[in-house]
């Protein structure tokens, strides 16, 4: 399976660095920078005819697959992590208040949602999509994030190690067994 992912595109919240989760906010204007590197993307997209091509139930995800020319079906376990009470206020006050856990150990935190469900959507994810080959998938930061960790280290406690920026095209082959 080849899944490529994109990380919508930025919204006023993400320019604040405030945690969004499941708030369900609207793009900001679409700057030339971004505009540019939306073709950019789109000549690597068009290289790869895509089985499925899906966006979480949070319209941000939507409005940058539409920018991108997608009308994608609606996955549910692709949406963002639920910060809870973190929504809506700049990331540094949750690392401040998790700290080393938040890099170290996140499956062990639990917010408005706890990271463990993070992952065990991922995990359903990829038993839900195993018999795709080519996956298109407009998606958010912490969910991308953990599934990279997934795929890579079996688990999602190294998330916060990796860096995914807004309308950043990441594309993974995995190897999928029965």
């Amino acid at each position: 399976m080849n899944i490529t992912l994109i990380r919508h595109l930025p919204t006023e919240w993400n320019k604040k660095t405030w945690l969004q989760g499941r708030r369900d906010i609207d793009l900001a204007p679409v700057t030339e920078e971004f505009v540019n590197k939306i073709e950019q993307n789109q000549e690597l997209l068009q290289k790869q005819p895509f089985d499925i091509v899906l966006a979480s139930t949070l319209k941000r995800t939507h409005q940058t697959a539409h920018l991108y020319g997608y009308q994608p079906e609606t996955e549910g376990l692709l949406d963002e992590l639920d910060f809870g009470p973190f929504e809506g206020v700049p990331k540094s006050k949750l690392i401040h208040k998790y700290g080393n856990k938040w890099i170290e150990n996140p499956k062990e935190l639990i917010l408005g949602e706890s990271l463990k469900n993070l992952e065990a959507r991922i995990a359903l994810f990829l038993k839900k999509y195993k018999d795709y080959h080519n996956v298109l998938v407009f998606g958010h930061g912490s969910w991308i994030r953990g599934f990279v960790s997934y795929v890579n280290y079996g688990d999602i406690n190294n998330m916060n190690k990796i860096n995914v920026e807004n309308n950043q095209c990441i594309t993974l082959k995995l190897e999928m067994s029965e």
